[in-house]
């Protein structure tokens, strides 16, 4: 599998505050990796380093510049126009002529069902629905990696359930017009244990900015096998599935 990212003793701070310290990791194409770790851990602030949004302050982050990106925040933010304007405005932005654009956000629009909405303000939409809109927004754009930020933690359990299973329908199945065909890269931070168990197969563990632990899903969840490589990543386990 080729690299998509390769970060090297690579730190971040904002002013005073040391949000990345010494991080080495290098993610493969067609990986699903849950990041992890208390808040302030350095999980949202390693997203937005590898999508681009902030530069290390030291060490190196180097992305494949031949793939495509796309990331989804905790609240996605809602432009003040239609749900199918929200999704056609980004296939516009990319060169789509604005009548194929508007049809092809329609038809992502129906892979989450949110069709029947389409003309619907999207910032009158539910929590849960406006989380569907923005991963019609992404997935509507094919892109090569979808990285998320706590994409579920504000939704009711029902709502919960159906992103999730979008996600994981994004991600493991062909992408329609991709060329060669293939699956989206997943990364993705969240508190949610079973969530990390379902979606994810490798765990990165995060704490005060630093990696202490970085496995497979399986074990990571083998409490005998985490505590060998870092009690504090076993104790965060054993504390958030209590």
């Amino acid at each position: 599998m080729s690299a998509l990212f390769e970060l090297s003793q690579a730190e971040v701070r904002y002013r005073k505050v040391q949000a990345l310290s010494g991080v080495n990791l290098s993610i493969a194409a067609g990986e699903s990796v849950a990041l992890v770790g208390a808040n302030g851990s350095g999980k949202s602030t390693l997203l937005r380093l590898l999508h681009g949004l902030v530069s290390p302050t030291t060490g190196q982050c180097q992305r494949d510049a031949q793939a495509t990106q796309a990331m989804l925040f905790q609240r996605p933010f809602m432009l003040r126009t239609s749900a199918q304007n929200n999704v056609a405005l980004g296939l516009w932005l990319r060169g789509v002529r604005w009548s194929a654009a508007r049809a092809q956000a329609l038809d992502a629009l129906a892979r989450v069902g949110l069709a029947p909405l389409a003309a619907r303000q999207a910032r009158t939409l539910s929590g849960g629905q406006q989380q569907r809109l923005a991963l019609a927004r992404a997935w509507a754009l094919k892109p090569d990696v979808l990285l998320l930020d706590e994409p579920t933690a504000s939704l009711d359990p029902h709502a919960k359930r159906e992103v999730e299973q979008l996600i994981a329908e994004f991600t493991q199945r062909p992408i329609p017009g991709a060329v060669p065909a293939h699956s989206m890269t997943l990364i993705f931070a969240s508190h949610n244990l079973g969530q990390v168990k379902r979606l994810a197969s490798r765990v990165v563990y995060l704490e005060g900015g630093r990696v202490l632990a970085d496995l497979p899903v399986k074990a990571f969840f083998d409490h005998d096998h985490l505590r060998s490589i870092s009690e504090a990543a076993d104790l965060f386990v054993r504390g958030e599935s209590a």
